[in-house]
């Protein structure tokens, strides 16, 4: 490749950069690490599939959870604590920042996934940048790519910007990919961001989750 298309590959990136991040600016919000954006490529999928992915989506009921006994609850109000201290240097208000957490924690084990998986995965996607888009088109915390609301959803491409819809189907998304994966992390992350089979995407996330990894105290006494 040339230098003068390598050159204009850049600026290209740049000015996409700086159309995403000039809301930020102008609110005092900067970001340290950049996203990289998932580019999910669209495959055909058997009625059956559609129809359960569909399902997983349509209940938009509030993110609201439930816990069966106070040991669990009691874990999951240190969880919140814990995981809110950690991401206020990137969301400063603590109401966006509770629902935001609340919403991640009832959307990964709604799809039977690791919380702090999912956080990983939206550090690296978006860098918790809500309106961030990349130049794949893929849109949000978990860069979604707009086919799928025309596979799965109302066909409304605008409602990835939601904060529970995108999570939403990011999670139902990735659920799909591990289990056609059966269950393998490195593969089924690959596969949600197009790049199945090479390591730079899944490990990026794996370096990241563990940032978000919480473990409850241990009592003393």
């Amino acid at each position: 490749m040339s230098t003068v298309r390598v050159a204009q590959g850049l600026q290209r990136r740049r000015l996409v950069g700086a159309a995403v991040l000039a809301p930020l600016v102008c609110t005092g919000v900067t970001w340290s690490n950049p996203a990289h954006a998932g580019a999910q490529l669209e495959e055909p999928l058997a009625d059956s599939v559609r129809s359960a992915l569909s399902s997983a989506i349509a209940n938009r009921a509030p993110p609201i959870p439930e816990f069966a006994t106070t040991e669990e609850r009691l874990f999951y109000l240190r969880w919140l604590g814990t995981q809110s201290g950690r991401l206020q240097r990137r969301k400063a208000d603590l109401l966006e920042r509770t629902e935001f957490l609340q919403t991640v924690w009832y959307e990964s084990r709604r799809a039977g996934l690791d919380v702090s998986l999912v956080l990983g995965l939206i550090q690296v996607e978006s860098a918790f940048r809500k309106f961030a888009i990349s130049v794949a088109g893929a849109r949000g915390y978990m860069q979604v790519m707009p086919f799928w609301t025309r596979v799965i959803g109302d066909g409304d491409p605008s409602r990835l910007f939601h904060m529970q819809t995108n999570l939403r189907f990011g999670c139902v998304i990735l659920r799909h990919y591990l289990d056609r994966e059966r269950g393998d992390l490195f593969m089924g992350l690959g596969r949600y961001n197009g790049s199945r089979g090479q390591s730079a995407y899944p490990e990026a996330v794996f370096s990241a989750r563990r940032s978000w990894e919480f473990q409850a105290p241990v009592a003393s006494g």
